[in-house]
């Protein structure tokens, strides 16, 4: 997410670092240069400009050209300037008493509104409350079918009313379900369109007037950008939401419906999913995305990760034997797994600060854990242990039972020894020492000084005629 922009930005703050000494006209080219990137980046022109504006208002009163860390202090502007148009945003989910809270789900055919409506219900049920899900879709064809799907996933209760062709006496029912199955929150699915027309609106206003939600939320897709915007602004004058939950933004390189959607509707993004699972979807904090923009990192979303996947007896265990230099390859397979739950290893590397902009062209293959587990199950409970009486019989052996090669064992002994090693270093040090050395780290490809994994393949044998031929163009 924000790839584009991010590397836009990056060379813009580099050449004004680079300048011993910066005037007026160097801020007014870099704005220019950032103007041109949010534009690229599909933001709403309108909110380029004031944006712009604002950012050479506040560079002027603050006296960047006297700065002794002017190209340091653009940064700060630019990224205050940044959460100022981002938010403020309440990530909160406010609950009624008496239950149910009611959620209603509103947005276009193709947004991603049934699956987030199950990315929702996970998210309720980690605040302990227990959601019920409504099928109120009666348009699309087998929408009710997929929803109880989805529900059975996210392991939730779905209300549906088989051959009913009226949502609005769906809705009105699954209120009197909830009370009497004891659901505290109702999370009510609408049914979508290709494009904004009246009757889609007109039954969404009828759902809205029937039951009165406690809360509207709009699902846009966020690689439709502008018209991303363009929906939520139909949708806010008809609807009155509370919010807007922006699907698929970890494809959008851009960011322009992000940047743009606040400004242009008065309505915060509350949420952003960031992955097709159900448990992919991410509260949204300008604070936070700012700095993801600016390549600055996000450690209070990676440590929030760690501390959902992670078990803190399991941790302080796991840290014990760091300090005696007693990992074995278990310990290290088991921490690369509960890593792999965080997300993408590529994604968990940039909210690192100082890493994301190293990693523009950095190739980092989630499977490589997957091959890893093969090779490691392929080795007896001693040699877990003890990695090194691992000889080259013992490697051939292991390499034929996980279908890799023998080098690659190798490498991954290697890997781990060098790891254990780290991590051994770090756990003699404090918080920040931590960080600088995370940060130190961030520029190694993690895999990439280790096992270079490869299946076994069968080698062709050239024909001497082929040789001879491979030999003339060589000389050629």
């Amino acid at each position: 997410m924000f790839e584009a922009l991010t590397e836009k930005f990056g060379d813009v703050f580099r050449r004004l670092s680079g300048r011993g000494r910066i005037t007026e006209q160097n801020v007014q080219e870099a704005m220019r240069d950032v103007r041109q990137a949010l534009l690229e980046a599909d933001v709403h022109y309108q909110v380029v400009r004031e944006f712009c504006e604002a950012v050479v208002q506040k560079a002027r009163g603050q006296e960047v050209i006297k700065s002794l860390h002017p190209g340091q202090l653009m940064v700060k502007i630019v990224h205050d300037e940044l959460v100022e148009l981002m938010g403020p945003v309440d990530t909160r989910i406010y609950y009624v008493s008496p239950p149910p809270t009611i959620i209603m789900m509103a947005g276009l055919q193709g947004s991603g509104k049934t699956t987030t409506c199950g990315k929702l219900a996970r998210h309720v049920i980690a605040q302990g409350k227990q959601p019920g899900l409504v099928a109120c879709d009666l348009q699309r064809p087998a929408a009710v079918e997929q929803l109880a799907i989805v529900a059975e996933q996210a392991a939730v209760s779905c209300f549906k009313i088989q051959g009913e062709s009226n949502p609005v006496r769906v809705a009105r029912e699954a209120i009197g379900w909830a009370d009497k199955n004891q659901r505290d929150v109702l999370i009510i699915d609408t049914a979508g369109r290709l494009h904004i027309d009246e009757e889609m609106m007109k039954q969404a206003e009828d759902i809205a007037s029937a039951i009165q939600p406690h809360q509207i939320y709009l699902v846009c897709d966020a690689m439709t950008g502008q018209d991303a915007v363009n929906s939520a602004k139909a949708f806010n004058d008809r609807l009155e939401l509370d919010g807007v939950i922006l699907t698929k933004f970890d494809s959008d390189a851009r960011g322009g419906a992000a940047l743009s959607i606040k400004a242009v509707t008065g309505k915060p993004i509350k949420f952003i999913g960031v992955g097709e699972k159900l448990d992919r979807l991410e509260e949204f904090h300008p604070d936070r995305m700012a700095g993801r923009i600016l390549g600055m990192g996000d450690v209070v979303t990676l440590v929030e990760k760690a501390q959902q996947q992670f078990d803190a007896q399991q941790a302080a265990q796991l840290q014990a034997k760091m300090a005696k230099g007693t990992l074995t390859l278990e310990d290290f397979l088991g921490q690369m797994k509960q890593m792999k739950k965080m997300g993408p290893m590529k994604e968990i590397l940039k909210l690192m600060p100082g890493v994301g902009s190293q990693l523009q062209q950095m190739q980092v293959d989630d499977r490589e854990i997957d091959r890893m587990e093969a090779v490691i199950h392929s080795m007896t409970a001693a040699e877990r242990r003890d990695p090194g009486m691992v000889d080259a019989s013992r490697r051939r052996r292991i390499a034929r039972g996980s279908g890799t090669e023998p080098q690659d064992v190798s490498g991954l002994i290697k890997s781990f020894n060098m790891a254990s090693g780290m991590m051994k270093q770090m756990a003699g040090m404090g918080l920040r020492e931590r960080m600088a050395f995370a940060k130190q780290m961030g520029s190694l490809d993690l895999f990439g000084r280790g096992p270079k994994f490869k299946t076994k393949q069968r080698s062709k044998r050239l024909s001497k005629k082929d040789r001879e031929r491979k030999k003339k163009k060589r000389r050629r």
